[in-house]
This record gives C-alpha cells, structure tokens and sequence, in this order.
C-alpha cells in the first residue's frame, strides 16, 4: 500500500462501498445507506410478500428524490395493471412516465415459443433493457420476476449460465438493479443460484401466526458492507413501505426538565427536585 494510501485509510477509514438509498423508511438504517450501487441486489419471498411493490417504490423514490430515473421490465403484470396497483399510495406512474423519469416495460414471455424453437438466448432481452436504459438515462433498473423469464427453460446447465449472464450484464451497465424471484423449496430461491451471483440479497416473508398476518424482512447477504442481520417487521400501508428497525426509531424525542409533584411531600423531597420529570415513566 502506497504511503497516500495508508494517510487516507488513517484519515477516513477503509474505503466504503458506494450505496443507493432506497427511500424506504427503516431501510436504509439496517442496510447502512441503500442498496449496493451500480450492482444487482436480490428480494425474493412468497407470493403477496410484496416484492413487486418494494421494487416500484425503490423506482419512484429515485426518481422523485434522489433524481435517478428508473426501468422497471415486468414478465408478468401490464403496465397499466402496475400503474393502478400502486396508486393508492400516491404514486403517479403516468406522469413519471411522461416527464421520462420512469419506463415500464411488460415483456410477454410464451413458454411454447420457447419449447418448439429449443433455443433460449437472453440477447432480444438485453437490446430492449439497454434501450429503456439509454432513452430516459435510466439509473435504477427492476425486473419482476425472474421465474417468469426464465419459465420454459428445463435445461439447467443453459439456466445458470444465461443467469450469471444477466447478472453481470446489470453490472457491466453499471445501474443498480433489484430482480425479484419466488421463494424456493427449502433453499431461498427457486433455482439455487440467484443468492450465489447477487451482491445482495433480502428476503421478505409474510407470515400467519395465531391468525395473525405478519411481515417480516432480512438481509440475508450483503456482499462488501456491514448490515443488519434480524428480522425486522415492515408495514405496507397507504403511506408506502416502511420498515422497523429498533435503530431506526432514533429515540430523539426532547427531554422535559419540568418537575411534576407526586403528592407524597417526603417523596418529592427525596428525589431532590420537587417530583418526577413530566413525561418520564417509572
């Protein structure tokens, strides 16, 4: 190491990974800042855990805040479909769209297409990804899901290798990227391999107990920085997503020095300022 090497490392500590923050409130806190930044990070669940969701919000947040405008390719829902699911938290997709803060792109995927042509090459799919990209300086990328993409493939040697093929191609791109993916049978992801080529992974888990719907997120791999390792709740309601991290709460509430007497004299003489502090707890 060179000795401006050592002085900056002495002056600033080692170097940090470059983040996106997400916007999502408690997210950002157990992730130390966002999503690893020009790199491909992995949210997989069941399905109604809110995938779908998590990766429009991080679109709109960074387009709306942070001015990252965003591509999100959908092998499943319409675009108009996308756009009416998320409205009642506010968010105005078409107007995003107009002013080229947001493309959304649905890709029809015919699995019998797939199965009478005995090919599958992901390069149609790059050329249409790399073209939204180009068009609004897209930033931020989503793609929900990648069984969908994926869904007439049987051969699994061609499935990894075209996987490891988009994730790196996401990075060469340098835009970072959320691809969702359906919880698997006793491994996180239904192919095994998603986890092992993502810089990122969170899981998120809606589940019932005692007739009680709960969910649940975790950052299971976190590749170059530091992070929270529980399970944290997170709510989706009409104000978005938030997630719960004890942390988080900040706890920055203003302290009252006013005393408030507890009506026993003696007592209030013995705790040496006439009472308990109001809104304190004893």
């Amino acid at each position: 190491m060179a000795d401006a090497d050592v002085q900056d490392f002495v002056d600033h500590g080692p170097p940090q990974l470059p983040k996106a923050a997400t916007g999502i409130g408690g997210l950002d806190d157990l992730t130390l800042g966002g999503l690893p930044a020009g790199r491909p990070t992995l949210l997989c669940g069941a399905a109604g855990c809110g995938k779908t969701l998590f990766g429009m919000t991080f679109l709109v947040n960074g387009a709306t805040l942070f001015d990252e405008p965003g591509v999100f390719m959908s092998f499943e829902e319409r675009a108009e479909d996308l756009a009416a699911n998320v409205a009642s938290l506010g968010y105005d997709i078409d107007q995003l769209v107009e002013s080229r803060k947001l493309v959304i792109d649905h890709v029809r995927i015919e699995r019998s297409e797939i199965e009478e042509s005995g090919e599958y090459d992901l390069e149609g799919l790059f050329v249409r990804l790399g073209h939204a990209i180009d068009t609004i300086g897209a930033k931020r990328v989503v793609l929900d899901t990648v069984e969908a993409l994926f869904s007439g493939l049987a051969d699994t040697t061609i499935l990894r290798a075209e996987l490891r093929r988009l994730f790196a191609w996401l990075k060469d791109r340098g835009v970072t990227a959320i691809i969702t993916a359906e919880r698997g049978e006793g491994q996180l992801t239904r192919y095994g391999i998603e986890e092992y080529v993502s810089d990122c992974v969170i899981l998120l888990d809606n589940r019932v107990q005692d007739q009680v719907t709960t969910r649940r997120l975790r950052v299971v791999k976190y590749r170059g920085s530091a992070h929270g390792t529980n399970e944290y709740p997170f709510l989706i309601d009409n104000q978005g997503i938030s997630v719960l991290p004890i942390t988080s709460a900040g706890l920055e509430h203003k302290i009252s020095r006013d005393p408030v007497p507890t009506g026993v004299p003696g007592l209030d003489a013995m705790l040496g300022l006439g009472g308990y502090y109001r809104g304190s707890a004893s």
